[in-house]
């Protein structure tokens, strides 16, 4: 790799290969709902392992600081994430400061790079073709809420906190592709 050039991982852009990675988690309520929480949502790895039992038990909503930005953000709940938290939760004994999702070695929050690992790891377990690793989760979100539900750059850009609509053009992986289809158009 190249000095100071970044490596870029991709979203996991078919729904067929989500619900694969699901099926395969789905004996793993930890490692479950952080997947389905980290692409229903637009979190960063950093904010998903420092999230206490307490902020999402019988939630509706998540409130939190963001690590990176310093900002808060509250973000609404689906129901899929509801329902795998509440699984969570009844798997196993937790008090409401415990993290919820507990590395099995320290039982304290897992690390960015292990949820990297897991990342990896679960689109590995289905042959998925790529660079995959944590923010994968956050670009699977941005990513399905323009293709798959048609949602406005302007407000994913908010969502994501960028700049400008061409960082998150970016950040999507999906510039290219909108572009070419652009030109397909017939008048």
């Amino acid at each position: 790799m190249n000095a100071g050039k970044k490596t870029t991982v991709e979203p996991i852009r078919e729904l067929k290969d989500i619900k694969a990675i699901k099926k395969t988690l789905n004996d793993n309520p930890r490692d479950l709902a952080i997947f389905t929480l980290g692409i229903n949502t637009n979190l960063r790895a950093s904010d998903i392992i420092k999230i206490k039992v307490k902020q999402v038990a019988n939630a509706d909503e998540l409130v939190l600081i963001e690590k990176k930005t310093g900002k808060p953000r509250r973000i609404t709940l689906n129901q899929q994430v509801k329902d795998v938290v509440s699984n969570l939760l009844a798997s196993q004994p937790y008090d409401p400061d415990d993290y919820l999702f507990k590395s099995r070695k320290k039982g304290g929050p897992l690390t960015s790079t292990s949820l990297s690992r897991m990342v990896k790891g679960w689109c590995k377990t289905i042959n998925l073709k790529g660079n995959y690793a944590s923010h994968t989760l956050r670009k699977t979100w941005g990513y399905h809420q323009r293709v798959s539900f048609g949602t406005g750059i302007p407000v994913l850009m908010e969502c994501f906190n960028h700049s400008t609509q061409k960082q998150t053009l970016a950040y999507l992986c999906i510039q290219a592709e909108e572009i070419r289809s652009v030109y397909l158009n017939e008048l």
